[in-house]
């Protein structure tokens, strides 16, 4: 059938419209490739993806371990590491990345971080704790960028780029995540270096976190401090608020709490008189005082209460005699004579499977500490005076199985942030860790120690 000519010729003006069409988008992609290269690259790059780790929200009580890990398995791929992982406690998995040596009978070399987090108050904070803004001066806001997801992401970057210089370490090299150690480690590496795929490992040495330098120096730990919950309780006659009698519970336990504050202060007298860091002391804080009959309109106060309960945070160095401070809490701070009686918490280890204090040596002895020195030195870095960490890591489960461990996160020139508000690290430092890595990764992994 022939159709009319109007007809054709509107097919014919849509036929030149859509090839003119379909020329001007082909010209717009050409144009617009460098561009969209350049983006592509800005959406996928070292500080971008480690701004994709600090969004996923694993602080406690609810942490997201599920999208942690499916995100570094994600970054393992593109590595070509294998993975594992393990679940000793239901819903706190492990995740375990490796990447093999070219001698993998020698041992392995592991570099640990924990994926959770602290507790943030966004209404605290200048950027919302989970939001990882970075802001004009190129610092990262984020709960967890200081402790510790910072390394756990430079671990992987300094792999990238080393295997992008077609590197093959002589040691194995495993990057170990792991979920519970700001609440103490007890269903993450206290279970781990108990199994057998632990020992399958075949550690030889151990980095793990250590703490941000406000100067121009890397600190490095060699140890860590023991913490242990201390409960105390008294317990009394109850009485009239007016009278004046020996051994009521809250007297008693006034008398304990006098006592330990005299130990806290000649402690602490140490620190100040500069003989000891506040690392090296045994110190005793207070974090909770139970005690009063309840009213509806707060507490009773003319009657003495029948039980007081106070607790402490106590930390040992490993240079400090547990049994000692045993003896003193049983004879001094929590005497029977007293109706006293008391719980220690002992959160993990004292003592290492021999029976020495967990600490690593940092002299020529220990070969490792000479290659660990070689590789910050070889970029330009410094390092400090080796401390004791004030606080606790999960190093000390690895150092209770006699393997030597160093903590260390490359920050320098930047505030200690850990669990406060508006924790920041700043690109920069974030970059020039990766590199600190990298130097550190290809010295420790190409150290031909058999023995070691």
């Amino acid at each position: 059938m022939c159709q009319p000519r109007s007809t054709m010729a509107k097919r014919h003006q849509q036929s030149l419209l859509s090839t003119l069409t379909l020329l001007l988008l082909s010209l717009s992609l050409l144009s617009a490739t460098p561009q969209d290269d350049r983006y592509q690259q800005e959406q996928d790059s070292p500080i971008t993806r480690f701004q994709h780790y600090l969004r996923i929200n694993t602080a406690h009580p609810n942490p997201n371990y599920t999208a942690a890990i499916s995100f570094l398995k994600s970054q393992a791929q593109h590595h070509h590491l294998q993975t594992l992982t393990l679940e000793f406690t239901p819903n706190k998995s492990i995740l375990l990345l490796t990447w093999p040596g070219s001698n993998p009978s020698l041992p392995s070399i592991l570099l640990n971080s924990h994926l959770d987090s602290v507790p943030a108050e966004p209404s605290k904070w200048v950027h919302p704790p989970f939001a990882a803004v970075r802001s004009d001066d190129g610092k990262i806001f984020a709960r967890g960028a200081q402790d510790d997801k910072c390394i756990g992401m430079q671990y992987l970057e300094a792999i990238r780029n080393l295997q992008a210089e077609n590197f093959v370490p002589v040691r194995t090299i495993h990057v170990l995540y792991v979920p519970d150690e700001e609440i103490g480690g007890l269903d993450g590496w206290a279970k781990l270096v108990a199994s057998r795929e632990f020992e399958e490992l075949n550690v030889g040495f151990v980095l793990d976190e250590g703490q941000a330098s406000p100067g121009d120096e890397f600190r490095v730990f060699y140890a860590d401090r023991s913490p242990w919950g201390l409960v105390i309780k008294a317990k009394g006659m109850p009485g009239h608020g007016s009278r004046m009698f020996d051994n009521g519970a809250m007297e008693n336990l006034m008398k304990s709490v006098e006592v330990m504050s005299k130990f806290r202060e000649s402690q602490f007298d140490v620190v100040k008189a500069g003989l000891a860091a506040n690392s090296e002391v045994i110190s005793v804080n207070p974090v909770y005082m139970k005690a009063g009959i309840p009213s509806p309109t707060g507490f009773v106060m003319n009657m003495q209460p029948s039980e007081a309960e106070a607790g402490f945070d106590v930390r040992l160095p490993p240079t400090a005699d547990p049994d000692l401070l045993k003896k003193r809490i049983a004879d001094e701070w929590a005497p029977a004579t007293r109706n006293m009686t008391y719980q220690i918490i002992e959160k993990g280890p004292i003592r290492d499977y021999t029976g020495r204090p967990l600490m690593t040596l940092t002299n020529d002895s220990n070969p490792w500490w000479s290659v660990f020195k070689q590789a910050i030195t070889a970029v330009g870095g410094k390092l400090a005076k080796p401390e004791i960490l004030p606080s606790t890591t999960d190093a000390r489960f690895i150092r209770q199985m006699g393997i030597p461990a160093l903590g260390f996160s490359p920050m320098k020139n930047i505030p200690i942030l850990l669990h406060d508000h508006n924790e920041f690290l700043k690109d920069t430092i974030y970059l020039n860790g990766i590199k600190v890595y990298e130097s550190l990764i290809s010295s420790l992994s190409s150290y031909g120690g058999a023995s070691l």
